[in-house]
């Protein structure tokens, strides 16, 4: 008895030291140095570049995309751990990285790590400003580490090159390394220090003056070039201006037309009309404030301007859904309506709803001198006065107050229209027994006059009800998406002119006779909409 208990201690005995010694030795494989350094308390990348030379290779669990050799020193060593990846590295950066050694020969190492062990730290703040971290997200997934000799290499004078493969939807990406934080262990940023970014139809080709963990941070947004850019931008500010000087004159053409004959719909024209005159006047004045602004520069007139954009902004939208409910109301209600001081209750909501929110966000530091990247080989910038960069939830309230928001109203008046529409074709149908009297040759050309007229009518709605914004959907998968959304938006104010000249011969025509031909339904869109 005495015996078999001896027997099983020692069988007891031998399992754990296996156990423990299996243990150990499982942590010097490859495979599990990425889970063993993210357990220290130090930095997880500096560890991993420590023990990824001398870990090692051939566990149960094959590591893919690695490559560990040893190459020589006088000449420059290229390696492939993906189809997808290569790194090529210069003789001189090779004999730096040995150190004090004097071997012939340094030990490379080249592997992918997926991206979600990288922990972005905190927003840094400077001088009581946050600093935003870079937007994008990691092509792939994957980081590239490159790790050679024993040494860390830095500011070499020729550097190391790294190729991404991609295909042709990725063109704007942009190359960083993974930057440690000092004060958050485990945790970093990326940065594009010492590292540029060339792109070709297939490739990103990274060349960088160090070695690090490497990856290409690319944005889903449509880039474009610096010369599309120059021409969008002549056409926006073009455009603002023209927009400026046509809805000046749209405005006293309805102000002389309420004057004669006071109406609803003319009221409201007259407001969205307004909101929008604001809203290309901000834009050009944020513009050029953004311009003469230094770039350390944010002064109390910018945040102002960035408040004044972003409430003409509010109320174009809120005008254009009024001008929604208000066809809304003259299709469905036709004329037994009547509601005790309409025009005040619109503009409680078409102007109150905007100013409330631009006071709350005004109060919360929201707005500020903005900076956009410019990918070009100068990496240079461009500014402009609305909701400030440094603001740490900017993209939440932009998408909210300038996303969201528009989407909803759009989405409204897109309804209004399809009723617009369908009366129309409803009112066709009810025509169609009148026509068997007429010839078929007179009946074609009057149809195409009609047609004529509803598209015109349709075309002119959509202007007013701000339909056009809708494009900005394809601003993100085509470049003339971008001409043709830029072009429309920014000559609004001369289709609000247009419709305010339509509107004035309407008005003439109804003054001249009484008696109206009630089956047209240009007349019955007139008619409704400006009652």
């Amino acid at each position: 008895m005495a015996q078999r208990q001896h027997t099983m201690w020692i069988t007891l005995f031998i399992v754990t030291l296996l156990v423990w010694f299996s243990e150990t030795q499982a942590g010097k494989y490859c495979e599990h140095v990425i889970h063993k350094c993210r357990q220290g308390n130090i930095s997880w990348t500096t560890c991993y570049e420590n023990e990824i030379t001398t870990c090692r290779v051939g566990g149960r669990i094959p590591i893919p995309n690695f490559i560990r050799v040893k190459v020589d020193l006088s000449q420059e060593a290229e390696v492939s751990p993906t189809p997808h990846h290569r790194v090529y590295i210069p003789s001189s950066a090779l004999q730096r990285s040995r150190g004090r050694e004097s071997d012939h020969e340094v030990q490379l190492v080249a592997t992918l790590i997926n991206s979600s062990f990288f922990e972005l730290s905190p927003p840094p703040k400077t001088r009581g400003h946050v600093q935003p971290h870079m937007q994008g997200t990691v092509m792939g997934g994957s980081v590239l580490a490159v790790r050679a000799g024993v040494s860390h290499v830095k500011d070499l004078p020729q550097p190391i090159k790294l190729i991404f493969k991609h295909d042709k939807t990725m063109q704007n990406g942009i190359c960083v390394f993974w930057q440690e934080s000092l004060h958050m262990v485990g945790k970093g940023r990326w940065s594009t220090g010492g590292c540029e970014t060339n792109n070709t139809d297939t490739e990103f080709i990274c060349s960088c003056n160090h070695l690090s963990f490497f990856a290409v941070l690319v944005n889903p947004v449509l880039s474009v070039d610096k010369s599309n850019a120059v021409a969008l931008s002549y056409i926006t500010y073009i455009g603002s201006t023209l927009s400026v000087f046509f809805t000046i004159i749209s405005l006293i053409i309805y102000i002389c037309l309420q004057c004669r004959r006071p109406e609803k719909a003319i009221g409201v024209h007259m407001q969205l009309t307004g909101a929008l005159l604001c809203l290309h006047l901000s834009f050009l004045l944020c513009c050029l404030s953004g311009w003469l602004l230094k770039d350390n520069e944010d002064s109390l007139v910018c945040r102002g301007l960035g408040l004044f954009l972003h409430w003409s902004l509010l109320a174009t939208f809120s005008w254009a859904a009024l001008e929604g409910f208000h066809l809304y109301l003259l299709l469905v209600k036709v004329f037994n309506i009547y509601v005790r001081r309409y025009m005040l209750k619109l503009s409680l909501v078409g102007w109150g709803l905007p100013t409330l929110t631009v006071v709350v966000c005004g109060i919360l530091g929201v707005y500020g001198k903005y900076i956009v990247n410019v990918r070009d080989d100068n990496n240079s910038t461009s500014q402009i006065c609305w909701m400030s960069s440094q603001f740490p939830q900017r993209v939440l309230v932009s998408y909210i107050t300038t996303v969201a928001f528009p989407c909803l109203v759009i989405l409204y008046n897109s309804c209004m229209l399809g009723m617009v529409v369908f009366r129309i074709w409803g009112l066709r149908r009810g025509c169609h027994g009148t026509e068997s009297t007429i010839s078929w040759k007179k009946m074609n050309k009057e149809k195409m006059t009609r047609l004529w007229k509803d598209c015109t009518t349709v075309l002119g709605l959509s202007c007013v009800l701000s339909l056009t914004w809708g494009l900005l959907s394809t601003t993100y998968i085509s470049l003339p998406g971008i001409y043709v959304f830029t072009i429309l938006n920014s000559l609004q104010g001369v289709s609000m002119f247009l419709w305010s000249v339509a509107v004035t011969r309407k008005s003439r025509s109804d003054n001249d006779s009484s008696i109206r031909d009630h089956s047209s339904s240009q007349k019955m869109m007139t008619t409704s909409f400006n009652n």
